[in-house]
């Protein structure tokens, strides 16, 4: 599980438009942290540190804390965020705050890793099925990602969901047979009657034959 990430914010006095404006020139957003059962806070945060969290492959699935002050700390995430349609940059968010123990659904990528024993067979290639997966769970507690390791997987075999390691406390919902990754034996023969079927390849640019004569 990757490091929290922390953003520093300080409580945001009431303003016009002008006074939004004069901060996103300083380089910092507006942003409102609300739920989990209590007010919601206005804040200002720097752009920076929540562009970095929109970089990131979660981007706005990203949980992170936001700590207003240094005296209020809470798990937020992206619930909503306006863009800036010219300049394409952030100009306000709205922090989405969880209550103590609630779990959240969220979408964990999954990564291949080892070197599957079926690739050694000629013609043998990794097919991967499914590259993320929803899991639901308290958001301190999501993985960053989950491995699939399919060094075991001979040529015609699958991986499936129920081969990957799931921390305690995460919950999937998806079928258990659903599979992840497989490794597909392609042999020249396979391909030879979809090469038929297409013919000879039409050349781009290739000008059309010139009528003849009384045609």
């Amino acid at each position: 599980m990757a490091e929290k990430i922390v953003v520093k914010a300080e409580k945001k006095e009431s303003g016009n438009k002008n006074s939004n404006r004069r901060l996103r020139a300083a380089g910092k957003v507006p942003v409102v942290v609300y739920g989990g059962g209590t007010a919601s806070v206005a804040a200002v945060a720097e752009l920076k540190d929540l562009a970095a969290i929109l970089r990131t492959d979660s981007g706005v699935n990203t949980v992170f804390s936001i700590d207003i002050d240094g005296q209020d700390n809470y798990d937020v995430i992206f619930q909503d965020r306006q863009i800036d349609p010219i300049r394409g940059r952030l100009i306000h968010a709205d922090l989405r705050r969880f209550a103590r123990g609630e779990k959240i659904e969220m979408t964990v990528p999954i990564h291949i890793t080892g070197e599957a024993k079926g690739l050694e067979e000629e013609g043998a290639v990794l097919s991967q099925a499914l590259h993320s997966i929803k899991v639901l769970c308290e958001p301190a507690k999501t993985p960053e990602f989950f491995e699939a390791d399919v060094t075991g997987v001979e040529a015609g075999h699958s991986l499936h969901i129920s081969d990957l390691k799931i921390p305690a406390g995460v919950e999937i919902h998806e079928d258990p047979e659903t599979v992840v990754a497989s490794i597909v034996v392609v042999k020249e023969s396979d391909l030879e009657p979809q090469l038929e079927a297409t013919g000879e390849p039409e050349v781009a640019g290739e000008p059309a034959a010139e009528p003849t004569e009384g045609e």
